[in-house]
Parts: structure tokens; C-alpha cells; sequence
């Protein structure tokens, strides 16, 4: 994990330096020396006056020379004091700004789904980094109505609406068939008693509540025994809540690894494809409020020590439902990143709605 900043105030000069080393790393990927922070700092400093800075601050914590290198470059904590408080965000050019509200606002047959497909390429075509987009969370998911269709071989087709527009179909096995009539009366009980509540009160609840109405009829309550419980079981929660997302632009980053970081590189397209810490990060921001940057060992996991994920809450009807972002190097871009993830999530946000 990231160790704590020494509680040390950075002068203006340490911090004009430590910005222009961050800048530059960035830009160029190699270990900045003190000769290029003399040409590019505009503070007039000698050479002796910035090394003893570029001293202090490794003292810090804030950068480090890697190897036996004379250059050095920035730790997370060194990221973090770039991000928080000296880079400049940049506004985004109205030429990206009007190409993305076209591609997300203006297209009328898209569905929510094609829509977060194409957030997450977006963002991938956009920045150059791998584009994420959380599938939205549901935290209530109420039933609306619920259909039984006999098929043959003792099948039978459940039909779910969920929330008004969220319909789900699934068919299970029965130890014997039922008739239209039973699996009718079935699906109307169900209807009359369980319409309008929560599907996990309705999991929860289903036989307690059968047994605790005493029903008379004897073939009802076996069908209801045996195809309710059936069409209620724990697979059939919604997709929405158990958690996906969709990715895009992975092999960008293929492009910005070095030889001696594809092994990494590897083991972090492992993550994307098991999804749990990707996952768990994106859970995370879920409730901040604006853009959240997780940079290197700040994520918590040893995959993503060497990248950064930049994170922003898209909603509905005011709500928080999930959450896009950007994967990439540590040493991304971040001025030109934040604005461009932020914009993202307000276009899909309203293009949602």
C-alpha cells in the first residue's frame, strides 16, 4: 500500500520543479535529470539549487531514481500531489465534446446496452487507454409480472418483467407437465400476491407466504410448489445486479508496455477477464461524487501497481447506478483524462434517460 506524505510543506520552487518532472516523466516515459529540469523549469535556479530539491523531494517520497540512473521519476505519492494539486485540467476541444454527445445523444434505436458498449469504446477511441463501463446497479428490483408457458418435455418458459422494462426469460425443469390452465392459475396467484414487491422479498417470502393463505386447491399448490420456487431461484437475479461491465480498448495498452512490463500487462488482462477487482474498484467509486482517481498501489491490488483507473458515477432519474472510467499507464495523460471521463458519464447519463 501507498505509505503516508512526510507532513512537510513544499515550497513554491520544490513544487514548480516537482510539476515539471511529473510533466515531463509523463510525456516521455524516461527518467527526468536535473539538466532538463534546469532547461524546462521556468524558475532561474542553478544546477546545484535543483539537485538539492530533487534530493528533498526524494527524501520526500515524492520521486526516486530508479536503477543506477541520475534522472529520477515520480512515486504514487508524487502522482497523487500532481493529480490533487498542480496539473491544470483541460477543457475538452469542442470538436471531441460535440463528437461525443453526436455518438451518444443523437442515435435513437440504441439500447441501454448498445449505449454503455459505446461509452466504453468512446472512451477507448478518445484517450488511447482501455475504456470500462459498469452494467447499472439495481439495488430495488421490483416484480411486475410473472407468465408460465408449457413446452414440451416437461419444460416449462418463465417470462420475468422486472421493473417495468426489464423482461427475463428462462426455462426450467418440472418432474411432470402441467397444463396451460395450471401454469394460468399459477402465474395469477403469483401475480395477485408478489406484483409490485421486491424480487428478493419475493425469493425470500414465496413458500411461507402459499402455505400461510391455505390454499384449497390441491393441484394449484403443487404447481406453485414446484414451478414457482423453481422460477424464483437465485440464478435468475438479474444480470444487472451481480455485477459486469463492459470493456474496450485493451490492446491500447499493449502499445504502451515495455518488454519487461508485458508480464505485468498479462496478468492484468487476466483481471479484465475474471472482472472481481476490476469489479470491486468500480463498487468503490460508486458513491463519490464526481471523478475518482485511483492511482498504482492505491487500488489495493498488486496488478494495477503500475496503472492508474480514472473513474466517474453516471445516473438515472438522479440516482447513482454505475460507473465509467478509463484503465491505463500511471504515467497517463491525466489533465486531458479527467475531463474527457467526467463529460462521458454527464452524455451518458442523459442519453440514459
Amino acid at each position: 500500500m501507498t505509505k503516508p506524505l512526510k507532513s512537510v510543506p513544499l515550497n513554491e520552487r520544490a513544487l514548480s520543479l516537482l510539476k515539471t518532472l511529473v510533466s515531463r516523466y509523463i510525456k516521455e516515459g524516461q527518467p527526468v535529470g536535473s539538466r532538463t529540469l534546469s532547461r524546462d523549469c521556468s524558475l532561474d535556479l542553478s544546477p546545484a539549487t535543483i539537485r538539492n530539491v530533487m534530493a528533498d523531494l526524494e527524501d520526500l517520497g515524492l520521486i526516486i531514481s530508479p536503477h543506477t540512473s541520475a534522472g529520477r521519476v515520480p512515486t504514487v505519492q508524487g502522482y497523487r500531489l500532481f493529480v490533487d494539486s498542480l496539473i491544470q485540467v483541460q477543457p475538452v476541444e469542442i470538436e471531441e465534446r460535440l463528437r461525443l454527445r453526436q455518438q451518444l445523444l443523437e442515435p435513437t434505436e440504441y439500447n441501454s446496452q448498445s449505449l454503455l458498449s459505446q461509452a466504453s469504446a468512446l472512451l477507448a477511441d478518445t484517450t488511447h487507454l482501455a475504456g470500462v463501463v459498469m452494467l447499472p446497479r439495481q439495488e430495488v428490483q421490483t416484480l411486475r409480472h410473472v407468465e408460465f408457458l408449457s413446452l414440451s418435455g416437461k419444460r416449462v418458459l418463465v417470462i420475468l418483467v422486472i421493473n417495468e422494462t426489464n423482461v427475463q426469460n428462462s426455462i426450467i425443469q418440472t418432474q411432470q407437465d402441467f397444463s396451460s390452465s395450471e401454469l394460468q392459475q399459477a402465474a395469477n396467484y403469483l401475480n395477485a400476491a408478489f406484483a409490485g414487491k421486491d424480487i428478493k422479498a419475493v425469493r425470500k417470502n414465496l413458500l411461507k407466504e402459499m402455505k400461510a393463505a391455505r390454499i384449497d386447491m390441491n393441484n394449484l399448490m403443487q404447481t406453485l410448489e414446484e414451478v414457482a420456487t423453481k422460477a424464483f431461484e437465485e440464478p435468475l437475479t438479474p444480470a444487472a445486479n451481480t455485477g459486469d461491465y463492459v470493456l474496450a480498448g485493451q490492446t491500447n495498452l499493449m502499445g504502451m508496455a515495455g518488454a519487461a512490463d508485458m508480464d505485468k500487462l498479462r496478468h492484468l488482462f487476466d483481471a479484465f477477464n475474471q472482472k472481481q477487482d476490476i469489479l470491486h474498484l468500480l463498487d468503490q467509486a460508486l458513491n463519490s461524487n464526481g471523478v475518482q482517481i485511483f492511482i498504482g498501489e492505491e487500488s489495493g491490488y498488486d496488478i494495477l501497481d503500475e496503472y492508474s483507473i480514472v473513474t466517474s458515477p453516471y445516473r438515472v432519474d438522479g440516482q447513482t447506478v454505475g460507473v465509467l472510467g478509463v484503465i491505463g499507464p500511471t504515467r497517463m495523460a491525466y489533465e486531458r483524462v479527467i475531463p474527457i471521463v467526467d463529460l462521458t458519464a454527464q452524455l451518458l447519463s442523459s442519453a440514459l434517460k
